[in-house]
C-alpha cells in the first residue's frame, strides 16, 4: 500500500511539473508575438524594457543549471536560485529518510543472525558459540518470528531507499521550476487569462490558459 501511494504522489508531482512547464511553453510563445518584425511600427518603451528584462533574467539564470547541482548534490540547486530557507526542508526530509533507512538495515542484520544461528543451531548443530552475539530483544523469539522480521525489515529498506531517490528527484525538479519561475514576473503588465474554446496549440477544443507579457 505504500508503495502504490508513493507511485501515485509521484504522478500527482510529475502532472504539476508538466502543467508548469506548458504555463511556460505558452509564456514564451505569447512573447514571441510581440518581437518587432521588418516594417512594424517601433514598440514602446515599456514593451522593449520588458523584454529586455525577460531576456537578461533567462539568460543569468539557467534551469539548466539548477537542475544539474541538485541532481549532483541535494540542495545545490536552492543555493543557485537563492532560495536558502528551502534547505533545511531538503536535508531534513532527506536525512530523515537516510535515517529510516540505516535503521532498517541495521535491524535487518541483527534479525537475520539471530535467525541463521538458531537454524544451525537447530538442523546443522552449529553456530552455538555465536548465540551470545544474538542481540538481548532477539533471543526470545522463534525462528518463525525471527525470520518473519528479517523479511519485513528487507521490504522496508526497499521501501526507504524509493523514497530516498524519489525525495532526491523531487529536490531537482523543485530546483528546475524555481529557476524557470525566476524570469517569469518581469513586466507590469504581466496577465494570466482561461480562454475557452478551440487550442491552436492543442489541436483540440478545451480550456486553455494564456500568459501575456507587455503591450
Amino acid at each position: 500500500m505504500m508503495l502504490n501511494d508513493l507511485i501515485s504522489f509521484k504522478k500527482k508531482i510529475n502532472f504539476l511539473v508538466i502543467l508548469i512547464l506548458t504555463c511556460s511553453a505558452l509564456f514564451a510563445q505569447e512573447k514571441e508575438t510581440v518581437i518587432p518584425q521588418v516594417g512594424d511600427t517601433i514598440p514602446s518603451k515599456v514593451t522593449k524594457t520588458s523584454m529586455n528584462k525577460y531576456d537578461s533574467a533567462t539568460k543569468a539564470h539557467s534551469p539548466k543549471v539548477a537542475a544539474m547541482r541538485s541532481a549532483i548534490f541535494p540542495g545545490l540547486g536552492q543555493i543557485y536560485n537563492k532560495k536558502y530557507w528551502k534547505l533545511p526542508i531538503v536535508y531534513g526530509a532527506m536525512g530523515v529518510s537516510a535515517g529510516v533507512f540505516f535503521y532498517n538495515l541495521k535491524q535487518y542484520k541483527d534479525s537475520r543472525f539471530a535467525y541463521r544461528v538458531k537454524y544451525n543451531m537447530r538442523v546443522n548443530k552449529t553456530d552455538s558459540a555465536l548465540y551470545s552475539s544474538i542481540k538481548p530483544n532477539l533471543e526470545p523469539l522463534s525462528e518463525e518470528s525471527l525470520k518473519f522480521y528479517r523479511n519485513q525489515f528487507r521490504r522496508d529498506i526497499d521501501y526507504s531507499t524509493i523514497f530516498f531517490l524519489i525525495l532526491w528527484g523531487l529536490n531537482v525538479v523543485d530546483a528546475t521550476v524555481d529557476a524557470h519561475l525566476k524570469s517569469f514576473d518581469v513586466s507590469p503588465d504581466l496577465s494570466i487569462q482561461f480562454k475557452p474554446g478551440y487550442s491552436e496549440l492543442a489541436k483540440t477544443n478545451g480550456l486553455s490558459i494564456v500568459l501575456k507579457i507587455g503591450k
